[in-house]
């Protein structure tokens, strides 16, 4: 029965970069994310990957190739893939922590 609960304080966290750290769940093609940003994180180059998530706290802006939206706890994030959806984000807040729903 554990596909259908994910513990992820029992998950170590990973640091892929400056400023961001995660937890994260695999299976059927699709990862679940418990990700942590700070201020010291930056985006290299335009994100073009597809995110489904929700904020839980914190708050950041995310750049849609001059378009920049607020997003605050509570808010849902639905962003397609592709070149057309590319993206950076800002940590505007100490700390932002979000749930992500990707595909791997």
């Amino acid at each position: 029965m554990e596909q259908y609960k994910i513990d992820f304080d029992s998950k170590p966290w990973e640091t892929p970069a400056k400023g961001v750290r995660f937890k994260a769940y695999e299976q059927g093609g699709r990862k679940l994310r418990l990700a942590e940003f700070t201020k010291e994180f930056v985006e290299p180059d335009w994100c073009t990957k597809g995110h489904i998530g929700y904020v839980l706290e914190g708050q950041m802006e995310i750049d849609f190739d001059g378009k920049v939206i607020v997003f605050r706890p509570g808010d849902g994030v639905f962003i397609p893939a592709g070149e057309e959806h590319k993206h950076k984000a800002k940590v505007l807040t100490d700390k932002v922590k979000v749930i992500l729903v990707e595909d791997v």
